[in-house]
């Protein structure tokens, strides 16, 4: 269901309060690469948000942000209601994003069928 005018500002200021709160925070499983705030889905209703994380470092860098992100949920919700004047915070469930990874792996096979192809573009 597409979000209204309103929800996609509440999501963006969201995501501007998280990326400030995940970066002030200590946790050595977030300081593995650089950690981004790829999009935030909130419910209509504001029980809860999905949050998209990618992190460019380690492989498993972004599966030891997500654990650590979900076990800090109530830290970073408390952190954001201080921020934001709503009347609900939602509850978070971090999610890993690999888009980036997949892109890079379109971007080599587009690469390795550009190398394949003749000088004139035939195979």
């Amino acid at each position: 269901m597409p979000q209204g005018k309103n929800m996609g500002r509440l999501a963006s200021d969201m995501k501007r309060e998280l990326i400030a709160v995940i970066g002030a925070m200590k946790d050595p499983a977030l300081q593995g690469g650089m950690l981004t705030v790829t999009r935030v889905e909130v419910a209509p209703d504001l029980s809860s948000a999905k949050v998209h994380i990618s992190v460019l470092g380690a492989e498993d860098a972004t599966e030891k942000a997500v654990a650590a992100l979900n076990r800090a949920a109530g830290h970073v919700r408390s952190e954001i209601a201080g921020r934001m004047h709503i009347r609900k915070t939602p509850e978070y469930r971090f999610l890993a994003d690999d888009s980036a990874r997949y892109a890079g792996h379109i971007n080599q096979l587009l690469a390795g069928l550009h190398k394949a192809e003749g000088p004139d573009g035939r195979p």
